[in-house]
């Protein structure tokens, strides 16, 4: 008999979906105790998936959860890979290791997909132009320094070309490029910059998404202000000098800090 998952569509009727139909994408969310955050994304992911013509799994890859977003992620119909690494680089790679879809997008926990996303996603790679991409960033709310945030990223991002948020690309391409480069930091740039070298090699280009966009969380601004990151600049310049030549053991605790035991202090 067919395994069966169970799964609740918007209307609220649950259907069942065998476990081994075949994947077309798999969409990887590497989360650490987001038991408050990991229901909506997979409902932003599933609205995606019900827009888009094939088949699409959701991975949720535990890293060092100690609350609900297992049984959370399980009730919502997403399949769970479970990681240990204090890196998120290595938490994404393990998602697209377990993952059985030829198109690999990558969405973190706390942020949401706009209905097209995955249908533009597979759309941009079908037509043969593309290695893959990123996409632009849409704060969940604005304020003035937001807004600052905001036109620093879009800056970013236009001028470099290394657009990030949301990644995609054929499984093989990620594969080919060793996965995200295993930085506990900005892989995401680093891991832009081998797609984009790998596509120019082929006569493709790195993309971005124009119709659709990531939803960014503003859950640290929320807790700790909308300046929290023009702060940290100032307060935390020396450090991030001394990282950018090698010194790393204070930037390794701000890390810490801000991303891998965020979490741990906000539940």
């Amino acid at each position: 008999m067919t395994e069966e998952v169970k799964r609740e569509n918007d209307s609220g009727i649950i259907k069942d979906r065998p476990i081994e139909d075949e994947v077309d994408v798999s969409v990887i969310v590497p989360a650490h105790n987001e038991e408050k955050y990991v229901k909506r994304c997979i409902l932003s992911i599933r609205e995606a998936a019900d827009a888009f013509e094939g088949n699409v799994e959701i991975i949720i890859v535990c890293n060092r959860c100690t609350d609900r977003t297992e049984p959370i992620a399980l009730e919502n119909g997403a399949r769970v890979v479970k990681n240990e690494d204090r890196c998120i680089a290595r938490v994404r790679n393990a998602g697209i290791d377990a993952a059985r879809g030829n198109v690999i997008l990558t969405i973190d926990c706390d942020n949401r997909m706009t209905k097209g996303t995955i249908s533009e996603a597979c759309g941009l790679l079908e037509n043969g132009k593309y290695i893959g991409g990123g996409s632009k960033i849409r704060f969940e709310r604005y304020s003035f320094p937001l807004r600052l945030n905001d036109w620093m990223i879009r800056i970013g991002f236009a001028v470099t070309g290394l657009y990030c948020g949301m990644f995609w690309a054929r499984k093989a391409t990620f594969e080919a490029i060793g996965g995200f480069v295993e930085k506990r930091a900005m892989e995401d740039v680093e891991t832009a910059k081998r797609l984009k070298k790998l596509g120019k090699a082929q006569g493709k280009k790195y993309g971005v998404l124009e119709k659709n966009y990531l939803i960014n969380s503003t859950r640290k601004f929320d807790d700790m202000g909308d300046w929290v990151y023009f702060k940290l600049m100032f307060k935390h310049a020396g450090t991030l000098m001394k990282a950018s030549r090698g010194n790393d053991e204070k930037y390794e605790k701000l890390l810490d800090e801000m991303f891998y035991e965020y979490n741990d202090r906000h539940k």
